[in-house]
This record gives C-alpha cells, structure tokens and sequence, in this order.
C-alpha cells in the first residue's frame, strides 16, 4: 500500500481469506493489490453482515482495520452512477482523509468517486469534487451542514451511513451537528457505527438512530490493550508543568502527548522547541496542511514528540509510539482506553504516563476500576509528589 494518508503498521488477522466473505471478484482484486491477504478480527465479523444489508455498531481497538471493514462492504456495494448514496461522518480532518484514500484503493475497480468534505480548506476544491458526481462522501458534521445548507450538495438518495469514531460524534460535542443531518437523509437508509469505545448511555442513544442492529465487540477483555505499562504521577497543580517536562527528559521514544486545551499545547510546544526537541503539534487552530505535515513528519520519525488535543489526537494512527502523556487527565474512562490504545500496538509493549492532582482522584479510581489494578505511583526527579490520603480503616469497640 503505497499511498501516504493509509496508516501503514502490521495488523493481526485471521486464518480466513478474503474469498470466504462473500465478496466479488473486482473487489477482491482490488484487496490484493492493496496487499492485504486475510481480514482482521473486525473485518471478518463485519463485512458478511453488512453485505447483507444490517444495521450494525461495530467495536475494536484503534489499528484494528475498522476504516476497511465498511469500506469494503461499501465498495462491493455500489457501482460509479446514480448519485451520492453513501455519507461517511468522521470527527476530524485527518480520519475524513485517511478514510477517502481507502475508498480510492478498495473502490477502484467500480469506478467509484468519493468526494471528501472537510473544514480548515478552501471551498473550490471541494465545489470541483462535487462537481463530478461522487458516489460516496466522506466529511466533517460542520462543513458537511455548509454543504447541505448553501444546497451544494443532494443527500436525498443517501442508502448507506457510517459513523465513525461514533463514541465522539454521538457526544454533546457533535450530536446537535448529526442530529441535523440524519433529518436530512432518508429514514430507509442503512447505518453502521464503528467506535473504539461506547460508554453505555452513548449506545443507548445510538440504538435510537439504527434499526434492530448487530453488535460486534472485538475489543479485549478488560478494555485495555496488553502489553500497557500504566503509570500516575500526583502532583501539586503548580507542578504539572515541571512533571511533564521531567517525562519528556527522562523518556525518550516516540512520544504522543494529550492535553485537553489549545493554549497547553501551543505552549507545550513552544516550550520544547526553545530546549531543542524535535516536536511537531496539533489542535482545531491549526491549519489543515500544517496539521498533515505534523502528522506526517511524527510519522516518519523526524519529529519525536507530538503534541495534541483531544478532538485532532482522533486522527492519529501512527505505529510505533512508545510513550502516551496524558497532560490532562481524560474526561471519562472511555478516552482513557482510546488514548492508550495508540501505544502497544501488535505485540509491541508501551507506556501511558498520566499527570493528575488530587482534584482528579475520582477519575482515577474509575479507570483502575475498568483495568482492574491499581496505576503504579510514580514520580520524576525534581518534582515533589502531592501525597493521597489513604482512607482510615473503620474502628469497632471490642464489647468485653
């Protein structure tokens, strides 16, 4: 697989072929020469149900070949003509792409033409795309409203919907923004859901857009991946700053850093760049080729650290990443998961250092919950850690 905006890093799969679910000749053409020879675990539980048409919310970790398991249905699916008849909805700039360069590789051979519909670029190209008839569009929910509202673009005859990262689009975040677009498209069409995390109230109201769906959870038992070494430093709020520069120091593989507001990352990265590190970083503020060229650069390893919020780090799918920083302590145990989920992948092992204070605690036990062992109490050299108050033990009087 040649093409820069697919993630390149090895999958695990399955002793099944391509031939065995039901797919046609061209499209199975088309895989190979992609070069994939046996589908992952979510490939092969997917792709026969939505060949058949169910609707289906879809759960496995990040690098697990979600974006080619409803491709490929997708691509088998339809034939160049006839008008747009599939919405693809992703969060971020940098998953819309990689999604689009999919459907390029896997759609080739029906001719199939997908426009992609994102924000932070200019409207001309996108006017040009449309222009020529796609068959499939892969867009962000704001700059796909532009669309639908200046009426540049016709979602009446939409039979295929797909959500992806649908734990985020279907937050307080976007729902408003989805909520407006299914009023949009037909109520007879067919949607899959595809998610590395579904916390239970998110699925819930995801059933409540989809018709009698099929669940499929590829995820590992205790939702996090293997081979994760999960580390706390508890700090004083004044030391943040100092622990998380301390980290950087003191590890120094490919490293992916969260935090959660724009003005943390812009000055984490300015901060490093000053000290000579090799840093690249991303967030809404920046512009979309500069946030490609970042990821491209971390990709290829001239950059060692990234620095990201929450909503760009969606788009991150980069092997190779040795060391997760979360600045910030993520707002629910479900991006806890997503976010460490971007380390270990394959049989390779990882670090996730969080940096929290006592303010964050509750969070903390919740997470310890899910992984089912307490998070190793770390600290660096030159910051004092904020000591946890163990609770007392309870004291009966002994009756004589």
């Amino acid at each position: 697989m040649n093409d820069a905006r697919v993630p390149h890093h090895p999958v695990p799969t399955t002793v099944e072929t391509f031939d065995d679910l039901g797919l046609s000749a061209p499209i199975r053409q088309s895989i190979r020469e992609v070069g994939f020879e046996h589908p992952t675990p979510i490939q092969s539980a997917v792709i026969p149900p939505a060949l058949r048409g169910q609707d289906i919310i879809a759960l496995a970790q990040t690098g697990s070949g979600k974006t080619a398991a409803f491709v490929i249905p997708l691509a088998e699916k339809l034939q160049h003509g006839g008008g747009l008849r599939a919405l693809i909805i992703s969060p971020t700039r940098e998953i819309a792409l990689q999604t689009q360069a999919f459907i390029e590789l896997f759609g080739k051979n029906h001719d199939l033409k997908a426009a992609c519909l994102i924000g932070g670029v200019k409207m001309q190209g996108q006017m040009r795309a449309i222009k020529e008839q796609p068959d499939i569009v892969v867009a962000t929910p704001g700059r796909l409203l532009d669309h639908i509202k200046r009426k540049t673009i016709r979602v009446d005859k939409v039979e295929e919907l797909v959500l992806d990262e649908a734990d985020h689009m279907l937050d307080l975040g976007f729902l408003p923004q989805v909520r407006q677009i299914l009023g949009k498209i037909p109520k007879t069409r067919r949607t899959m859901m595809f998610s590395a995390t579904m916390p239970p109230a998110i699925e819930e109201l995801a059933r409540t857009m989809l018709r009698d769906p099929l669940r499929i959870d590829i995820t590992p038992v205790g939702r996090a991946a293997v081979g994760i070494t999960h580390r706390l430093y508890v700090v004083a709020p004044e030391n943040k700053r100092p622990a998380l520069l301390a980290l950087l120091h003191q590890e120094l593989g490919s490293t992916l850093v969260f935090a959660r507001r724009r003005v943390d990352a812009e000055w984490l990265y300015h901060i490093l760049q000053r000290q000579g590190h090799p840093v690249a970083r991303i967030h809404s503020d920046r512009s979309q080729g500069k946030r490609v060229q970042a990821l491209a650069n971390f990709r290829e390893g001239s950059h060692r650290i990234l620095v990201a919020t929450d909503i760009a780090g969606r788009g991150i799918d980069v092997p190779g990443i040795e060391h997760i920083i979360n600045f910030d302590i993520p707002e629910n145990v479900e991006d806890y998961i997503h976010r460490a989920g971007r380390t270990a992948r394959v049989d390779r092992e990882g670090i996730v250092s969080t940096i929290v204070t006592w303010q964050d605690l509750m969070m903390v036990r919740q997470i310890e919950a899910t992984l089912g062992q307490p998070i190793a109490r770390c600290t660096v050299p030159g910051v004092e850690p904020w000591v946890e108050r163990q609770k007392p033990p309870t004291r009966t009087r002994s009756r004589v």
